[in-house]
């Protein structure tokens, strides 16, 4: 092995053998943090050298989470090949840099759907299709394929063990590591150790229960990675370690951190990592590079000011709607060196007359993406107010749409000003998206189509226009920013709005399709029919993110 490069995105190993799998799967309740555990491992492996690549495995039967409403399932994370995808891949990407992929994300309904496609072909040639082997084949297909140059793939498994949707999944890995071999396969089982406070104690019997039940589809985990409220007993430590099977090195605590950028540091501390190379037969030294997160700690730790930013949205009740939103916001703050404290502001509120008072100690406004009627007046109402008081003003995809209604009703004289997401509008200022280039095809929908799967996803590029405020923060002519939406402002109303102040500073390269607009006059008033969050990373914070909370920043010192 060659000695280890000061880059933690260049692999350490000069010949590289095939990628060692590493499956993390979860147990007694959900929401344990599989993916952030994932993601962190990811990051730790990196810092020492290694490449890795991030995969999940759902076993809902929805084909992606596209047509999911955010309180079921949160934000879709886009990808730039365009796949709708579990939110997990945001961690995925935001804590290693490495892009996700269509390939890193299937559900059992896409599973189901090769199957069925396949046995109408004829591909069986009149076999009885079942579970085992076809639908694990399946499972086992995707996880090996297009792995890339990698020394790791992690592959997350969602839900818990246990549930029936599951068992095709915990089968098809628990095949894999047979075929694998005991160097290359490796399971890391994500559990929980409640503490009763009426009994004053920790209680192990959750995490045995859990392990018994993985081990009786005969899956053995080789590390425990135990969430828990206080530190472990070492009592409870051997305990857990005689009644699971595994080494006591190997149960490892997962503590609340006091941010998500802590939990590298924190399960580095508890040797995670290094548990994961010994069990690979790999060396454990010398220690990972892990300068930047230690780096991004201390500035979440100790800012140099706050800032508040109001966000009008209008799924407040489940923040996980806007998780890679709150991540570059934060990133914003990174950049800054200053805490982002946010302000969750239901948008219909603000449809009645003076309601705009909650508005008016933010030294910030952002308008994020959302679909459907509910709440857009009370989204144009905010953009109104940031544009008058001159509060900076970031909106998202609908937030920009709605931004420039606003404008073509305030200011372009056109009060009738609409959507027809809404229903027929006489002046449609924003429209179905209906023909649009991608690469070198031409991609056609229509209002009929299926709703999965039917938006303009994935990257496309953006020409910034000379002396325009998003051209400056970009440093750029050129960008590709990752898109997800139906409706797109109609490029007819760009010599009206214009000439009323509103500045269509970035186009489709064809000219046809508005991708930011812009206030000259404003002190930051900035709409973008893309969603910029999903490649905002805490060690490279996205440029208008970070350029949004240097104006808050200048804001909050006039205030």
């Amino acid at each position: 092995m060659r000695p280890r490069s000061s880059c933690v995105f260049e692999s350490r190993v000069s010949r590289r053998p095939m990628p060692r799998y590493i499956f993390i799967t979860g147990g007694v309740v959900s929401s344990l943090g599989k993916g952030l555990a994932s993601a962190a491992l990811g990051a730790l492996l990196q810092a020492r050298g290694y490449r890795v690549r991030l995969r999940k495995l759902d076993p809902y039967l929805n084909v992606d989470p596209g047509t999911m409403s955010p309180y079921q399932h949160g934000e879709v994370y886009v990808t730039d090949d365009g796949a709708e995808t579990d939110l997990d891949l945001g961690h995925y990407e935001r804590f290693t840099g490495v892009s996700a992929a269509q390939s890193d994300n299937i559900t059992t309904g896409r599973i189901y759907q090769t199957i069925i496609e396949r046995e109408r072909r004829g591909d069986y040639l009149g076999a009885t299709v079942q579970v085992i082997p076809h639908v694990t084949d399946v499972i086992k297909q995707f996880v090996l394929a297009d792995a890339g140059d990698v020394d790791f793939v992690l592959c997350e498994i969602g839900g818990t063990v246990g549930d029936i949707e599951g068992l095709p999944f915990f089968e098809a890995i628990r095949q894999l590591a047979q075929e694998l071999g005991r160097d290359r396969a490796l399971f890391i089982h994500v559990t929980l150790l409640p503490f009763i406070k009426a009994a004053g104690e920790m209680k192990t019997k959750p995490t045995q229960h859990s392990v018994k039940e993985l081990r009786s589809i005969g899956i053995q985990p080789d590390i425990l990675l135990c969430r828990c409220e206080m530190p472990i007993d070492p009592g409870d430590k051997r305990k857990i370690a005689l009644f699971c099977n595994v080494p006591e090195s190997a149960v490892i605590e997962g503590l609340d951190a006091a941010s998500l950028y802590d939990v590298p540091l924190a399960y580095h501390a508890q040797g995670l990592d290094s548990e994961v190379l010994t069990r690979f037969g790999l060396p454990a030294d010398p220690e990972p590079d892990l300068t930047r997160w230690e780096t991004i700690s201390q500035t979440i730790r100790e800012p140099d000011g706050q800032v508040t930013i109001g966000v009008v949205g209008k799924y407040t009740g489940l923040l996980d709607a806007y998780k890679s939103l709150i991540e570059a916001l934060h990133h914003g703050g990174i950049a800054n060196r200053v805490k982002v404290r946010l302000k969750w502001l239901d948008a219909t509120q603000f449809e009645q007359p003076d309601s705009m008072g909650p508005l008016e100690d933010v030294h910030g406004v952002l308008v994020p993406g959302g679909f459907g009627e509910r709440g857009a007046e009370g989204k144009i109402a905010a953009a109104r107010f940031a544009r008058e008081h001159r509060v900076p003003y970031f909106g998202i995809c609908f937030g920009m749409q709605m931004a420039v209604i606003e404008a073509a009703r305030n200011l372009a004289g056109a009060l009738e000003a609409s959507s027809t997401e809404f229903g027929p509008a006489e002046d449609a200022v924003v429209g179905l998206l209906t023909e649009w280039t991608k690469g070198n095809r031409v991609e056609t929908r229509s209002a009929d189509d299926d709703l999965g799967g039917t938006m303009r996803l994935g990257a496309y590029p953006a020409v910034l226009a000379k002396g325009s405020k998003v051209r400056e923060i970009y440093g750029a002519e050129r960008i590709e920013e990752r898109h997800r939406h139906r409706y797109e402002v109609n490029i007819a109303w760009r010599e009206r709005l214009e000439a009323a102040g509103l500045v269509f500073s970035g186009l489709s390269p064809d000219g046809v399709l508005p991708e930011i607009v812009e206030y000259a006059d404003h002190p930051w008033f900035i709409g973008v029919q893309f969603h910029p969050e999903l490649k905002s990373r805490p060690f490279d914070p996205h440029p208008l993110f970070a350029s949004f909370i240097a104006a808050a920043v200048e804001q909050s010192r006039l205030v």
